[in-house]
Formats: structure tokens, sequence, C-alpha cells
């Protein structure tokens, strides 16, 4: 059994910064793809970003292409989201999850989520 615990998450203003961790214990982090998604209140979870189990290769929704980074540190178990130039629709709790599946950007290709962090963005 796979336990996801993402952090990092907060209250910003537009344009700031934020780096979000999703910590994984349970299982063998470094032969997994994985995955960020986000939810806004009274909004469908969406997908954000994935990686690679080697790190080697990288994908972003086109609405944070550019200001958004994921990697990945397989000997601290732990994944990373780097969210440069924030703005206020990023605003929403963000799920980190191991990927099993076909497709990088539906949630049904996810397994083992993790609670979620919330992030705000005022304006």
């Amino acid at each position: 059994q796979v336990q996801l615990v993402e952090s990092g998450g907060g209250l910003v203003q537009a344009g700031d910064s934020l780096r979000l961790s999703c910590a994984a214990s349970g299982g063998t982090f470094s032969s997994y793809d994985m995955g960020w998604f986000r939810q806004a209140p009274g909004k469908e979870r969406e997908f954000v970003s994935a990686i690679k189990w080697s790190g080697g290769a990288t994908y972003y929704a086109d609405s944070v292409k550019g200001r958004f980074t994921i990697s990945r540190d397989n000997a601290k178990n732990t994944m990373y989201l780097q969210m440069n130039s924030l703005k206020p629709e990023d605003t929403a709790v963000y799920y980190c999850a191991v990927h099993f599946g076909d497709s990088y950007s539906y949630t049904g290709g996810y397994a083992y989520w993790g609670q979620g962090t919330q992030v705000t963005v005022s304006s």
C-alpha cells in the first residue's frame, strides 16, 4: 500500500512562487510514474503535470506550461512541483498520485492519491 502526503501549499499573491512536495512511503517510489492534479471548488479534478519514474520525461497541462516544473528525488521518495508566476486561477487543492494507466491526463489512470494541499492565489 502506497501512502502519499502533499505539503507546501499556502496563501500567496499573484506572481509569487510555491514549491509543493509529495512524500511517498510503503511502495517502490523509484519505479512509479507520478502525477499532479488539482481541483478547484465546483470543478472537476484536472491534470497538471506528470513525470516518469526516471525523471527522464515530463508532461504538463497547457495552462501551466512554462510556469510550473515537476521533478523528483528518488533517493528521498519525494516528488516536487515548482510553481512560478502564480495566477488566481491556479487556486485549488493540489493532489499527487501514482500513475498506473495509459494516459497521463486522466484521473482514471492513477491510484493512491494523497490528501491534497491547498493553494490559494490572491489577485
